[in-house]
């Protein structure tokens, strides 16, 4: 892959996307170490302050390397770092790219995962001219699931057993969202 891909500043109504600082990773490490928030992750909470330093700089390799982009999210109201949402894998020439995403639980149930990753999507489908947009979730996270599915995402399969961490084996679900069914909201996400 040649050539970067600078992180969006994007803004909603109630949210800003911006790119990750150097003093954003001791809120990184508060999300990334709680084993609550993590229980259906990929991998194990953190238990070290450099693997948030890590995370940043492999974001910011990502975006220089042009394979993604990957925005820490704040509230507008009181400009509170509340977790991430992120674009992986874009492969121009598959028009494809991977969503991630992660937010504090005091965030949960207030719709900004959906709100974030909205903004991302319809800015990665005008910038980076997607197909297909990706996303995978445990089976066990219904309110990850709900997510997906209100951004118009299809589930079209199971992984089984394609998760170990620790002793805990989980299957996961494959979203897909095709640009012919993404749906943008009417709201305008302008940068900065």
């Amino acid at each position: 892959m040649s050539g970067s891909l600078p992180t969006p500043s994007l803004h909603t109504a109630r949210l800003r996307l911006r790119a990750f600082e150097d003093t954003d990773a001791h809120d990184l490490f508060a999300l990334h170490s709680s084993a609550y928030v993590l229980r259906y992750w990929d991998a194990p909470p953190w238990s070290e302050r450099v693997r948030a330093e890590r995370f940043i700089a492999a974001g910011r390799r990502m975006a220089q390397e042009g394979t993604g982009a990957r925005p820490a999210v704040e509230r507008l109201s009181d400009g509170a770092f509340i977790g991430w949402c992120g674009l992986s894998g874009w492969n121009p020439d598959y028009r494809s790219a991977s969503l991630g995403y992660c937010f504090g639980d005091a965030a949960w149930g207030q719709g900004y995962a959906t709100e974030a990753a909205r903004a991302l999507l319809r800015w990665a489908f005008d910038t980076l001219d997607l197909n297909r947009v990706q996303a995978e979730t445990d089976t066990r996270n219904l309110a990850s699931a709900r997510v997906l599915e209100k951004l118009g995402f299809v589930r079209e399969g199971t992984l089984r057993e394609n998760c170990v961490v620790g002793d805990d084996v989980s299957d996961s679900w494959v979203y897909g969202l095709l640009r012919r069914d993404w749906q943008p909201s009417a709201e305008p996400v302008p940068g900065r």
